[in-house]
């Protein structure tokens, strides 16, 4: 049992640029630990969902998710870190949230808790406290766990040096003898001398409140009266050592619940975050827009096949230079076409075979008996064959950022274009970017249009087909090698190539669609950015995303390069072209291509 770390939140520096602009999170060279981090998390949903009886919870950027409505993020103590935190720590912030899903009424907490942050933040906690105290008896090792994810969390917290402030020592206070009082367990041996002075007042101004929440931990709605007026208390408190500055408002929103629990998990943001997801946003002017994504004008937009827009000259020397890095990779194709073909490929019955001694009786052939009782082949089977009746198409993110990887991606589509091709399986290879950079003539036009206000997508679309389904691999070679062209890498625009590249696949007769998109960021044009907001792609994308797969006749998986993409596509795997060798590296993309569940 195990749960999700804490989500990722940004402080100053924590980020860099691609060429192209697109926002990279720092620890975004460790999919060691990214890979780590995903499969706690799937292991994480899968006790959450055993243990709550709740089918559809999943983690999507770090965040748990039902369905596709996000989740609160319940108290500070249930975020362990990949990085640093034991497997009991995931096991037992894992039986937590359980508990959180399964023993608190969503609905009644929210009306009942205060809007001040740090009082909120208190009494979230609290509530917390109550629901694990309520652990089934007969389940030991639910408790176990869940104090050993309390005392290893206040361990971090005492060790990071929050406890050296006047704030800091009386929040961990009020923590450490709340869940001691509503648990009945001993608070922390190692800091309890630290508590000594704080705890002495609290008992004084609180008692009465605390002796309640043991008494009434059964009934939310009477425990919550209690929990209310600590809460506040411990606000007003705060309030007075003059240091409410520090702590944002809360408005519902996620980014704003964060920043109050950056309160007890500022420790966090001094450490590598070894485990990135694709920083997003909200965008305002997608949001407002009466008539959905816009786009200010079309006319420049072009699909191309980029070995025609190259010398044959240099699309030998490139083709070459590709072949030289697959071959040192030493890569068993006949191996990955079998992997292939069992993932892909669904039996069809062909025919029947008669006269065999098993199977299922042939009842023309029961007269035999009288003529020959000794007769033994009275039976039929049914002879199955696998076919993978399914298309797979590779969408490639050609933006800036993305040059870097270019040799990388190049051995990883063609090799699966060639074994995909040995299973009977039909492929694509896509990519996408933009005739110019900071908007080209799109955004010209704009301008001498008077820049109208929110103009929607400001950029020449480029849709690039290095390989398309009909066209068997050995004729597309030069076109995959095209891919290493540097000329070809801009700007991105992702929700309209996913479009795209789902159209294509959609007008297939296959019977099953898969999309790999391959990105390593979030959409990125400095024109349309600027003259909308700074997150108006990527609400397309999320829309886009969203809507393909609601029809689901097409479905979309996300490989990122060195980072999380779960904010934009339920199935994803984080990976590193270049770090990875290449069974490593297709070993990633199987597990990908085998995964059902939605994260």
């Amino acid at each position: 049992m195990t749960t999700s770390p804490a989500p990722a939140r940004p402080t100053p520096g924590e980020t860099s640029s691609g060429g192209d602009g697109r926002s990279r999170p720092a620890g975004a060279n460790s999919p060691a630990a990214a890979r780590a981090q995903q499969r706690t998390e799937e292991l994480c949903a899968a006790a959450l969902r055993a243990l709550s009886g709740q089918r559809d919870l999943h983690y999507r950027g770090r965040r748990l998710h039902r369905g596709r409505r996000l989740l609160p993020l319940f108290a500070p103590h249930l975020h362990p870190r990949i990085e640093d935190d034991d497997f009991a720590s995931f096991r037992g912030a894992a039986d937590g949230v359980a508990l959180r899903l399964t023993r608190s009424d969503a609905g009644l907490h929210g009306q009942l808790r205060p809007t001040a942050p740090v009082a909120r933040l208190v009494f979230e906690m609290l509530e917390q406290f109550r629901v694990e105290s309520l652990a089934d008896e007969a389940m030991p090792g639910l408790a176990r766990n869940l104090r050993h994810r309390f005392a290893q969390w206040s361990l971090a917290f005492h060790r990071s040096g929050l406890t050296g402030t006047d704030r800091g020592l009386l929040l961990y206070t009020v923590a450490q003898i709340a869940r001691s009082r509503v648990t009945g367990e001993p608070v922390l041996e190692e800091t309890e001398d630290l508590m000594e002075t704080p705890r002495g007042a609290l008992a004084a101004v609180l008692g009465t409140a605390l002796a309640g929440l043991r008494r009434e931990r059964d009934d939310q709605a009477s425990y919550a009266v209690h929990a209310r007026a600590i809460a506040d208390r411990i606000g007003e408190m705060i309030a007075a050592t003059k240091v409410t500055e520090a702590v944002s408002s809360v408005d519902g929103d996620a980014d704003d619940e964060s920043a109050a629990f950056r309160l007890v998990m500022e420790f966090d943001a001094s450490g590598a975050d070894g485990v990135t997801a694709v920083e997003s946003g909200r965008s305002r002017v997608f949001d407002e827009a009466t008539d959905g994504y816009r786009v200010f004008t079309r006319a420049y937009d072009r699909e191309l096949q980029p070995a025609q827009m190259a010398r044959p000259e240099q699309l030998r020397e490139l083709r070459s230079t590709l072949d030289a890095r697959i071959a040192a990779e030493g890569i068993h194709l006949a191996r990955l076409a079998r992997e292939l073909k069992a993932l892909l490929a669904e039996p069809q019955r062909e025919r029947w075979v008669d006269a065999q001694e098993e199977g299922l009786i042939d009842g023309r052939r029961l007269a035999q008996l009288v003529a020959a009782p000794t007769e033994r082949r009275l039976f039929r089977r049914e002879q199955r064959e696998w076919q993978a009746d399914c298309v797979l198409a590779f969408l490639l993110d050609c933006s800036g950022s993305m040059r870097e990887h270019a040799s990388a991606l190049a051995v990883l589509v063609d090799v699966m274009a060639r074994a995909l091709e040995l299973a009977g399986v039909a492929s694509e290879i896509l990519g996408f970017s933009t005739g110019a950079w900071h908007g080209g003539r799109a955004q010209r036009d704009w301008v001498r249009a008077g820049r109208p206000a929110h103009p929607g997508r400001l950029n020449e679309v480029n849709h690039l087909v290095f390989k398309d389904a009909a066209t068997p691999w050995r004729h597309a070679r030069s076109g995959v090698a095209a891919m290493l062209r540097p000329e070809l890498f801009r700007e991105g625009v992702d929700g309209e190539a996913v479009d795209w590249a789902c159209a294509r696949l959609l007008a297939r007769e296959e019977a099953r669609k898969t999309l790999v998109v391959v990105s390593d960021g979030c959409p990125m044009d400095g024109a349309t950015n600027l003259a909308n907001d700074a997150h108006y792609l990527d609400a397309h994308l999320r829309e886009v995303v969203a809507r393909r797969e609601q029809q689901a006749r097409v479905r979309i998986l996300g490989l990122g390069v060195g980072l999380d993409l779960s904010p934009f596509y339920s199935r994803s795997q984080a990976v590193n072209l270049d770090a990875m060798g290449g069974p490593a590296l297709l070993r990633d993309v199987l597990r990908l291509l085998a995964s059902r569940q939605g994260r």
